[in-house]
């Protein structure tokens, strides 16, 4: 890899803390902190993204280069940094937060002119680790390494990732935080964005009355992120926020397609260019549950739960709304624009389900079939993505109950059955009102209902091989989730296993990493 690209984006412009210092630690008024990774032994890599290396710019994998993807040994013309930001987490304040296990390596820019952020996660502690160690455990180093690039083959807007490696180190966790710590594997991600910028980045100058500095960073976010803004003074700030909602409503809206429960959507977990950003205990569906949230540590509120993901998404623009209005100063602007946002994301919401039943266009009644749908996806226990897959093959003079039972986590007895049979005569009935034809119906439905995606139990087997030193589970999942409007492999098109219902780490998951 050609790593001497790497240029640094962002501490030659704003206010820092260069001392280079690990200690946790408050930083008023600045927006980094210089810090150093902390440096592995025996570091071994498990993974390595080369479309990514190639597409960003630097090139191919050459053995020598694992000391960069550890952190071991840095480009001279660098500065690693770690930023500092706030949020709102589970709906309070908390006040200054920051990259507790991120470290900034900086910039690249390809020959097509498109630059990307390169940050390492899990290379040790910075001034915002929290009195953490700012390490990383193998278990959510794999997670957020395939389901990042599992998330961008669906064609969901996403960090990415480019390398996984052991750091030969081990870790301490209390997996489920119930007094019973264990040694981890440790191990070292490398993800990739256009920018890591969060929420959290503008609440925190606003917070602090850092007033200029808020300006400054808005100044550069619009001039190197949002090309499409050519308005001046304070109305490109409007703009810049009309934007960041439309971007953050479609986000959801693709998390509801493929069926994403983000798990943590706190204020500093959003991505100001509306990525998915930070892979902790999220889950992809499976029985179809608006109420579901895969994080013990929303229970019992479920405030993150699949269902909410969109008001939750309302909520922190509110609070995004506030920190940006010392620079924008117009209530009423602000108010209307997040007014709109739930018609706007309602009406892109019953879009994309259209799409996903095989729908010409959104027409009046269909609000209510997919109330109806809704319903019975929850009492039936439907499998989210199984049951759309299902859809696609259904043909006339189908035994339906038998069709459908492999779809569904609960037994399909004769009053089911009839409910199944009476909502499928009420579906086929709307299908006869679209203008398309039925082969141009199934193509949107085939481009819209993914035949794989990557379910909490394939992560937790695959953890498991990989700590047993083998990785052929591993390199089968990245083959799938390349290619998941595909079924490449039948095996995986299948129900979560019953024994994995009350799996720690599988079915449920902490924010430990």
């Amino acid at each position: 890899m050609n790593i001497e690209r790497i240029q640094q984006p962002f501490i030659k412009i704003f206010p820092g803390d260069t001392s280079n210092n690990p200690m946790q630690r408050n930083t008023p008024k600045v927006l980094f902190s210089t810090i150093k990774p902390a440096g592995f032994e025996k570091p071994q890599l498990i993974a390595f993204n080369e479309a990514l290396s190639e597409e960003i710019g630097l090139g191919k994998y050459e053995k020598k280069d694992l000391d960069f993807l550890v952190g071991n040994h840095l480009p001279e013309n660098i500065q690693t940094y770690a930023t500092a930001y706030a949020g709102h987490q589970f709906g309070n304040w908390a006040g200054q937060l920051g990259d507790g296990r991120a470290i900034l390596a900086g910039e690249i820019t390809n020959d097509a002119g498109k630059r990307t952020e390169i940050q390492w996660k899990g290379a040790g502690a910075t001034p915002y680790s929290r009195h953490a160690d700012g390490r990383a455990v193998l278990r959510s180093s794999v997670r957020e390494y395939l389901m990042s690039e599992a998330m961008f083959h669906l064609g969901v807007p996403t960090t990415r990732a480019l390398s996984l490696a052991f750091t030969g180190e081990e870790v301490v966790r209390d997996i489920m935080y119930n007094g019973n710590p264990q040694l981890e594997k440790g191990a070292v991600v490398i993800r990739t964005a256009e920018s890591f910028l969060r929420f959290g980045h503008f609440e925190l100058m606003s917070a602090q009355r850092e007033y200029n500095t808020l300006e400054e960073l808005l100044d550069f976010t619009i001039e190197n992120y949002f090309p499409e803004i050519t308005s001046t003074d304070s109305q490109k700030y409007k703009d810049f926020f009309e934007n960041i909602c439309t971007r953050t409503a479609n986000l959801m809206v693709e998390w509801f397609r493929v069926g994403f429960v983000h798990g943590v959507m706190n204020t500093d977990n959003m991505s100001i260019l509306g990525l998915t950003i930070d892979y902790g205990p999220y889950s992809m569906m499976d029985e179809y549950d608006l109420n579901f949230t895969p994080n013990t540590t929303d229970l019992p509120g479920r405030r993150y739960a699949f269902g909410k993901q969109g008001q939750i998404s309302q909520w922190n623009l509110w609070q995004l709304a506030n920190a940006l209005h010392p620079m924008i100063k117009d209530e009423k602007f602000l108010e209307d624009t997040l007014n709109r946002y739930g018609n706007y994301f309602w009406e892109a919401h019953d879009k994309m389900l259209c799409r996903k039943f095989g729908f010409d266009e959104l027409k009046k009644n269909d609000e209510e079939f997919f109330t109806n749908w809704q319903g019975l996806m929850q009492e039936l226990q439907f499998d989210y993505t199984l049951f759309f897959n299902q859809l696609e093959k259904l043909t006339s003079n189908v035994d339906i109950k038998e069709h459908f039972s492999n779809a569904s986590y609960t037994f399909l007895n004769e009053e089911n059955s009839n409910k199944l049979k009476n909502f499928i005569e009420s579906y086929e009935s709307r299908l006869k009102s679209n203008t398309i034809s039925r082969e141009e119906s199934l193509k949107m439905m085939e481009r819209s209902n993914p035949k794989f995606t990557l379910r909490n139990y394939l992560l937790y087997e695959c953890i498991e091989e990989i700590e047993n030193g083998k990785t052929e589970l591993l390199e089968k999942l990245t083959k799938a989730l390349k290619n998941p409007y595909q079924e490449l492999f039948p095996e995986f098109s299948s129900k979560r296993p019953s024994g994995y219902d009350d799996t720690a780490g599988c079915s449920t998951l902490s924010c430990s990493s």
